[in-house]
C-alpha cells in the first residue's frame, strides 16, 4: 500500500525543511503520536485534553465493528436498501466520502431545503432507514430531520423505531430522545470533535449500513497510523503534510488548492474543506481550503494533490487519507499558532438564527427590502460598484475582492434540483451533463473563477455554516460574500416546532448575513422569486461579466 506525502515545488521543500527540524527539535511528532494535549499552548489544553481520540481510532473502532455488523444485517434483513443520513459537517461529510469511494448509494440530508426534503421522503419510504447524526444531539436541522422523517413513517403506518438509527456521544439529549423513543443507539467516542471523527461511529455506521467495507477502511488508517510519530519528514506522511502547509501559510500561501482529479477517491476535499478551514481559521489566521476550481498561478496558492501531482502530493487509500489529513491539520495548527480542536464563531450564525426567529414570532422574517431587481433575481445589501444589473452587481464583487482575499459563493438552495431537469432520451453523456450544468448553482462557482485569479469558493447552506463558517468568521478579513437564496413554493412543516423549513433556512442565511456584517464582511445576497429560472437568470449574467 502506497502511503506517502512528497514535495513537488521547491519553495514548498524549502519553507517546510526549517518547520520540519523545529517540529523534530522539539519533540512535536512523538508528542503528538501520544496525544500530548498542551502541543498547542496553555489556553488550548484544556480543550486538547479532550479532543485528541481521533489518534486511537484505527485500533479503538475495531470494538464497533461487531455492533455495526449486527445492525447492518438486522436492516438488510428487513428489506431496507435506502439509507438517509440525517447530519450536518462531521456527522456527514465523511460518511458521503466513503459511500461515494465505495461506490454504494447513501441519501445525504445536511440541508433546510424543503424540495431536497421532500425529494428524500418520496424515495422508497417503505424501505427507508435513517441514520440521525449528532455529536451534540442538539443541531437544530438533525433534529427537523428526524421530527419529518418520524411523522412521514406514522403517516404511512411504519413504527419509527424500527426504522432510526442513532449515533451520538453518550449522554446527549438525542440519546435520551432514542430512549425514549425505542431507536437503538451507537454511542461514539466523546473525545474526538466533530470534525476528526471520520474513523469514529459518525463516519462508520451510515457506511457500513450503505453497504461500504468499514473494516477494510480502518485497516487503511492502521497502516497509516504505523507511520506516525516517527520523526522523519520522509516516513511519516502526516509530518511532512502539515509541515508543509503550515509552513506555507506562514509564507504566505495561505489558498489551499485541492485536486483530486486523478483519485480513485471521490470527494474528499469536501470533507477536508471542513477539517482545515474549521481547525485553523480563527485569530484573523488560517489556511483557507478551495475545492472544484484549477490553480491560477497566483502567489498565496499552495496546490495540493490527492493522487495526483502538485505542490505537494499526498498519496494513499482512503482510511490512510482521513488520518493523515487530521495529523497534519493538528501538526500546521501548532505552527500558525492556533487551537485546532475549537472552533469559536461557529455559534454566531446558530444564535443569530434563533434570535430571529423568535423576535418574527408568526410574522415575516427581517429580509429587507431589494436594492435592484433584475428578472427573477432581487439583490439584497449594499450595491457594490453602484451597479445596476445582476452582471454588474457580479463584476463588482470580484472587483471587491482584495488583493490576497477571496469570494465565497453561498447557496442556501436545492443542491439536487438540477438533476430534476428532463432530458431528451437520444442525449449523450456529455450532453445530459450540460444540461445538468445549466441549471446547477454550483456552475457558478467556475463561471466566476475564471474571470479572476481570486479564489471563489461554493458551499451549500447551511451545510458550510458546519465547515467553512467558521474560516468566514474567524479568518483573516479579506473576504467577499455573495449569498443565494430562494423563494418557497412547497414549504415542509416541523412537527412541535413553530418554523417550516423553508422559514428556517432563510433565518440561517440572514443569521449568517448578520454574523458576517458584525465582523465588517462585504455581503451582498440574491433572492430568486423563481428557483429555476433564477438559477438560469444568474448563470448568463455571470457569463456577461
Amino acid at each position: 500500500m502506497d502511503i506517502s506525502v512528497t514535495y513537488g515545488d521547491e519553495e514548498v521543500a524549502a519553507a517546510a525543511e526549517p518547520a520540519l527540524r523545529k517540529l523534530v527539535g522539539d519533540g512535536v511528532p512523538q508528542a503528538l503520536a501520544a496525544g500530548d494535549p498542551s502541543l498547542w499552548g496553555p489556553e488550548a489544553k484544556e480543550e486538547a485534553k479532550i479532543r485528541l481520540g481521533w489518534l486511537k481510532l484505527p485500533a479503538a473502532s475495531r470494538e464497533l465493528l461487531p455492533e455495526i455488523t449486527a445492525l447492518a444485517e438486522r436492516v438488510r434483513a428487513a428489506g431496507l436498501d435506502h439509507v438517509v443520513l440525517a447530519g450536518m459537517g462531521g456527522s456527514s461529510l465523511a460518511s458521503e466520502v466513503i459511500c461515494a469511494t465505495f461506490d454504494v448509494p447513501l441519501t445525504v440530508l445536511d440541508t433546510t431545503d424543503p424540495g431536497q426534503l421532500r425529494r428524500a421522503l418520496a424515495d422508497r419510504l417503505e424501505r427507508t432507514v435513517v441514520v440521525v447524526s449528532s455529536k451534540s444531539g442538539t443541531t437544530i436541522e438533525t433534529d427537523a430531520h428526524l421530527r419529518i422523517y418520524e411523522q412521514a413513517f406514522r403517516d404511512a403506518g411504519i413504527d419509527p423505531a424500527g426504522r432510526v438509527v442513532v449515533v451520538t456521544d453518550p449522554g446527549s439529549p438525542l440519546e435520551q430522545v432514542a430512549a425514549e423513543a425505542g431507536y437503538p443507539v451507537v454511542r461514539a467516542d466523546p473525545h474526538v470533535g466533530g470534525r476528526y471523527s471520520a474513523l469514529s461511529a459518525f463516519g462508520l455506521v451510515p457506511s457500513a449500513l450503505a453497504g461500504a467495507d468499514v473494516a477494510r477502511l480502518l485497516g487503511q488508517a492502521e497502516e497509516a497510523r504505523a507511520l506516525l510519530g516517527s520523526g522523519s519528514a520522509q516516513d511519516d506522511p502526516g509530518l511532512a503534510l502539515g509541515a508543509a502547509i503550515g509552513a506555507a501559510a506562514l509564507a504566505g500561501r495561505d489558498k489551499l488548492l485541492l485536486d483530486d482529479s486523478l483519485s480513485p477517491i471521490n470527494g474528499l476535499p469536501d470533507w477536508a474543506e471542513q477539517l482545515i478551514a474549521e481547525s485553523t481559521g480563527k485569530q484573523g489566521r488560517g489556511v483557507l481550503p478551495v475545492a472544484g476550481i484549477d490553480p491560477t498561478g497566483a502567489p498565496d496558492e499552495l496546490v495540493v494533490g490527492i493522487d495526483t501531482d502538485g505542490d505537494v502530493e499526498v498519496r494513499g487509500p482512503l482510511g490512510a487519507q482521513f488520518l493523515i489529513w487530521e495529523y497534519a491539520t493538528a501538526v500546521a495548527g501548532r505552527l500558525l499558532g492556533v487551537n485546532p480542536f475549537d472552533q469559536p464563531n461557529v455559534t454566531e450564525s446558530k444564535e443569530n438564527t434563533a434570535r430571529i426567529l423568535a423576535a418574527a414570532g408568526a410574522g415575516p422574517l427581517p429580509a429587507g427590502a431589494p436594492a435592484l431587481v433584475d428578472g427573477p433575481v432581487e439583490v439584497y445589501g449594499e450595491l457594490p460598484g453602484n451597479a445596476t444589473d445582476l452582471p454588474g452587481v457580479l463584476t463588482a464583487l470580484l472587483s471587491d475582492i482584495p488583493s490576497r482575499g477571496y469570494l465565497a459563493v453561498l447557496a442556501y438552495l436545492d443542491r439536487d434540483a438540477a438533476f430534476d431537469v428532463p432530458v431528451p432520451e437520444d442525449a449523450s453523456f456529455e450532453e445530459i451533463t450540460d444540461i445538468w450544468a445549466a441549471h446547477d448553482p454550483a456552475s457558478l462557482q467556475g463561471l466566476l473563477s475564471i474571470r479572476t485569479d481570486r479564489p471563489v469558493t461554493f458551499g451549500w447552506g447551511p451545510r458550510f455554516l458546519h465547515s467553512t463558517g467558521q474560516y468566514h468568521k474567524g479568518g483573516p478579513q479579506n473576504g467577499v460574500f455573495l449569498q443565494i437564496t430562494g423563494a418557497v413554493g412547497d414549504d415542509v412543516e416541523v412537527p412541535g416546532r413553530p418554523y417550516t423549513l423553508g422559514r428556517l433556512q432563510l433565518a440561517q442565511a440572514l443569521g449568517d448575513r448578520d454574523a458576517l456584517h458584525q465582523r465588517g464582511r462585504p455581503v451582498v445576497r440574491l433572492h430568486l422569486t423563481d428557483r429555476e429560472a433564477g438559477v438560469r437568470h444568474l448563470l448568463t449574467a455571470a457569463r456577461e461579466v
